[in-house]
């Protein structure tokens, strides 16, 4: 008796839904993030050094990253979108950039930290330019956020973002009516300083710079001239997450608030309008009602139809995946016994990964898809149950093997397969792009 085999195609899973691995090599991390194209996972621990798996074999460690690297937790991981140099931030005030292809080089005198670069201070985060990985921005604890050009090597240029956002329009250009006891008040809230907590590239070009401040304040800066050309006023907290999706078109904005906003972006690349005329809109809002849940982290998947996020608190232990076109709820990935802190979308793969506080285990949930035994065969049926089967008449005569060749020769005439022009997207959508590989060590 066969079991019946669910089609992968007659319905399409678009999110996953299952744990699949556990992966906890090298030690314990604290913060994770997918390559590109989706081969490789890069797990930041809290020993300073950063761990590589190579997901096309089923998780195993392709690169240890330790030699001349952090010697405190790392704070946050960016690829670079050819694939070969990794970002990385760390609570050691600095900043490494990463050449991939030096990980694992027989010469031990060969380092794979081509770039270094040591602040003042701790950093929250660090963000590679979508275009050239040897620009980057990075958000400072309690400083300015910065922009660093390490194209030249010997001289690495630091420029200070601006922090302020736009609120000339709040007092200038106001009719209401002040009195001596508002005026120092309105005085005190201009001066009040707006820490940037978080940065991030728009993700085609890199055109512009979103930076979140700790009063609520989304600034978006020019990355040619390095100038603030719009600011709104989100929320009334601090901005924990700023995620741009891959195709630029939503924003999911985390905050202290335990509300995560999304918001509809303007078309940044063929967008003719001035930025004073940009709308920042919030389409939906998304909180636990009941429980009042704080959210860790947030994530889009490839074309931004779903949205996930990890909780805080040791009573939740979920991931939350919301449908962003009608901002509903769909599902809760459950199998993590442990509070989930960073999670990340792994587009090609359809792949959740996320990391757990107490062990640091990285946990990824996938699509599983049974086996389909009739790819196998064209003319193979599969049954629930035994049947009774009716044998045809010349089933099992003899025929000639030419009179077969012949026949089928004739069917595939009309076939014509160009072998010589390479495709531009693979069966799921997604660019072909050529994406590097890590070299191995085989002994």
């Amino acid at each position: 008796m066969n079991l019946s085999l669910q089609d992968p195609f007659a319905v399409a899973k678009e999110f996953p839904e299952t744990l699949t691995h556990t992966l906890s090599a090298g030690g314990h991390s604290v913060i994770i993030q997918f390559n590109y194209k989706g081969d490789y996972l890069a797990s930041g621990l809290s020993d300073g050094s950063i761990v590589v798996y190579d997901l096309a074999s089923n998780g195993g460690v392709v690169a240890h990253l330790q030699k001349d690297g952090h010697i405190r937790a790392v704070t946050s991981l960016c690829w670079s979108r050819c694939g070969r140099y990794l970002l990385s931030s760390s609570q050691d005030w600095s900043c490494k950039l990463w050449d991939l292809s030096r990980a694992n080089s027989p010469d031990r005198q060969v380092s794979a930290v081509i770039r270094s670069v040591r602040f003042d201070g701790p950093i929250w985060s660090a963000v590679l330019h979508p275009s050239n990985p040897f620009q980057f921005t990075a958000s400072l604890y309690e400083d300015n956020p910065v922009y660093v050009d390490t194209t030249d090597e010997d001289k690495v240029v630091i420029t200070t973002l601006q922090t302020q956002p736009f609120e000339a329009n709040e007092g200038e250009n106001s009719t209401e009516r002040r009195t001596p006891d508002t005026e120092p008040e309105t005085k005190k809230k201009k001066t009040e300083k707006h820490m940037t907590l978080v940065t991030t590239f728009e993700p085609r070009q890199g055109k512009y710079i979103f930076t979140g401040t700790s009063k609520g304040w989304l600034n978006i800066i020019s990355s040619e001239t390095l100038q603030t050309v719009h600011s709104v006023k989100i929320a009334n907290s601090n901005i924990k997450n700023l995620v741009i999706s891959s195709n630029g078109r939503k924003l999911a904005i985390n905050s202290s608030d335990r509300v995560i906003r999304q918001i509809n972006l303007p078309d940044f690349v063929n967008d003719s309008n001035t930025p004073e005329l940009w709308e920042f809109e919030v389409e939906h809002k998304y909180q636990d009602v009941v429980n009042r849940l704080q959210w860790n982290s947030v994530a889009f998947n490839h074309n931004a139809e779903f949205l996930v996020a990890s909780t805080f608190g040791q009573s939740s232990q979920d991931l939350y995946v919301w449908e962003t076109s009608l901002g509903s709820l769909v599902k809760i990935l459950e199998g993590s016994n442990e509070e989930l802190i960073d999670v990340k979308w792994n587009y090609s793969r359809c792949m959740i990964g996320s990391t757990g506080l107490d062990s640091g285990c990285v946990y990824l949930w996938s699509v599983q898809f049974p086996q389909k035994w009739s790819a196998l065969a064209p003319d193979f049926v599969e049954i629930e149950e035994n049947i009774e089967y009716d044998e045809k008449e010349d089933e099992f005569d003899i025929v000639d093997d030419e009179i077969l060749v012949q026949k089928r020769l004739e069917q595939e005439e009309d076939l014509v397969v160009d072998i010589t022009t390479m495709e531009k997207f693979d069966a799921r959508g997604f660019d072909i792009e050529e994406s590097f590989v890590i070299p191995v060590k085989y002994e």
